[in-house]
């Protein structure tokens, strides 16, 4: 093959990329315009019937505005089309919904169309000085020279030095010019879009990794540990032998480590907050680098959710696959085929059999829930007598301490308050007036007890108690006032109805 034949065929594979066969189709405007009207900058996956609706919507919208070529069908007819495409990719998010996201293929066709319509120049101070850095960088870092790498290291220092020495001295600051800002807002705007679409690169990575180990458990066809094997060493491969894995894994460092994540904001701040800045980006550019944090910890959260899918797909085949009843089931397939041949033996070519779909339900009235074990036929052990001298010593008082209220002398107490020549007035002044064996807690449920049977009401309003626990402390309780009743009126009424009754 020829060099041009071969260049030819390269630049077809790149034009049968699903990220030219978006941007070559004559309804490209369009169908970017909706991407990113629907799913922004952060990617962030949309229900399928939100996003149906949302199509729909859209295209009224650009159908008004006068745009004649637009899709045709239903917002569920285009998204199964653009999925076809490989521009949206359907899933189930961590509560079970259905989500529609954006392929690496599509953010990337995004990616170039806002490039596109950014303003940046073709060459400038700011782009020839940042490559010269990163050579620089790139050669002190990369040299194998022990000695190249300590020279470059050293006039590094001394430029910083001599910079560092001219700036407290009090020398002029040279300022950046709005044509260096610019420049270089475009690239660090630049390198920002680029985010997106490379985490998504590396989410597909591991979802076409679990759609391969799911076919490969399903097929059977390789033992089960040999998959495992084999995911483990893809998974370790696409973190260290693919572009896309390397960057995971380097955005995944600088996030753990807090000093360089507070540099970087820092650093966002300083250059937002610069004086020129305000000229020359705009409000969405400004919110674009200020969440630049932000939307690499959702592309890391969204990579790490698609890697633990890949786990737990693992985990579940490990923890249901049941090696006893796939061997039960391939000695069942076997005795059909037993009895299949032994049929065919004794019947011609086109003979027929019925059988069932699937066997016939065994009718059984009563199934045994619980059998006979002879272990509960057993006495149990006989109980050893205790020793006497073992038990506790406990007094009778100390007994009484503890039980219930004492209803007997309760019951004297308040008939003898009844007919006193200086009756009390209500219940909670007779249990003021109890001797400290009568005051304990217990005993206001006592007295309440007996007031409840001779069905005396109780007030709103509320009256202490005192009590006084068995180690004499003392507590003071809010009880509805119960009033004792008249003995004078109880005497006049006792008369009236033997009166009624003799009548």
């Amino acid at each position: 093959m020829s060099e041009i034949a071969g260049e030819l065929a390269r630049v077809k594979g790149a034009f049968a990329q699903p990220t030219l066969t978006l941007l070559h189709q004559r309804q490209a405007p369009v169908v970017i315009t909706i991407f990113r009207a629907a799913f922004g900058r952060h990617n962030r996956p949309i229900p399928t019937a939100r996003l149906h609706t949302q199509v729909e919507e859209h295209l009224a919208a650009i159908r008004l505005a006068g745009e004649q070529d637009v899709p045709v069908g239903t917002g569920s007819q285009i998204c199964q089309r653009w999925m076809r495409g490989q521009w949206l990719v359907r899933s189930l998010d961590d509560s079970g919904r259905e989500v529609y996201a954006l392929t690496s293929h599509a953010q990337q066709a995004l990616e170039l169309v806002k490039n596109l319509a950014r303003d940046r120049a073709t060459l400038s101070e700011h782009r020839i000085a940042t490559i010269l850095g990163t050579v620089r960088r790139f050669n002190s870092e990369a040299n194998p020279d022990r000695s190249a790498r300590v020279s470059i290291l050293n006039e590094e220092i001394a430029r910083l030095q001599l910079e560092r020495d001219r700036l407290v001295e009090g020398a002029d600051m040279v300022g950046a010019t709005e044509d260096y800002m610019l420049e270089g807002f475009t690239e660090l705007l630049s390198l920002i879009s680029a985010l997106p679409s490379d985490f998504a690169r590396v989410e597909e990575r591991f979802a076409t990794i679990r759609g391969e180990i799911l076919a490969a458990f399903r097929a059977e066809d390789r033992p089960a540990g040999e998959v495992i094997d084999d995911y483990l060493a893809r998974a370790d491969a696409l973190m260290t032998a693919t572009h896309e894995g390397r960057a995971f894994e380097g955005a995944f460092m600088l996030l753990r480590d807090d000093a360089l994540v507070t540099q970087l904001r820092e650093d966002l701040t300083a250059l937002l907050e610069h004086p020129l800045a305000d000229r020359i980006i705009s409000d969405a550019d400004r919110a674009e680098v200020r969440g630049t944090v932000r939307l690499v910890r959702d592309g890391l959260d969204r990579v790490l959710a698609q890697r633990s899918r890949v786990t737990a797909t693992l985990k579940e085949y490990i923890v249901s696959h049941d090696a006893a009843r796939d061997r039960e089931l391939e000695q069942t397939l076997r005795q059909v085929e037993s009895e299949l041949m032994t049929w065919m033996a004794t019947t011609g070519p086109r003979a027929a059999h019925d059988v069932p779909l699937l066997p016939a339900r065994a009718a059984v009235e009563h199934l045994r829930e619980r059998f006979h074990d002879p272990a509960d036929d057993l006495l149990p052990e006989r109980i050893g007598q205790a020793d006497p001298d073992d038990a506790p010593p406990l007094a009778l008082a100390d007994l009484m301490a503890q039980g219930g209220p004492k209803l007997s002398s309760l019951r004297r107490r308040l008939d003898e308050a009844l007919v006193s020549l200086t009756p009390v007035s209500s219940l909670g002044e007779l249990f003021d007036e109890l001797e400290p064996s009568l005051r304990r807690p217990v005993e206001i449920f006592g007295l309440l007890h007996l007031a409840a049977d001779r069905e005396w009401r109780a007030d709103d309003a509320t009256e202490p108690y005192v009590a006084v626990r068995a180690d004499g402390t003392r507590r003071t309780f809010a009880v509805p006032r119960t009033p004792l009743p008249d003995p004078d009126l109880r005497e006049k009424r006792e008369k009236r109805e033997k009166k009624d009754t003799r009548r």
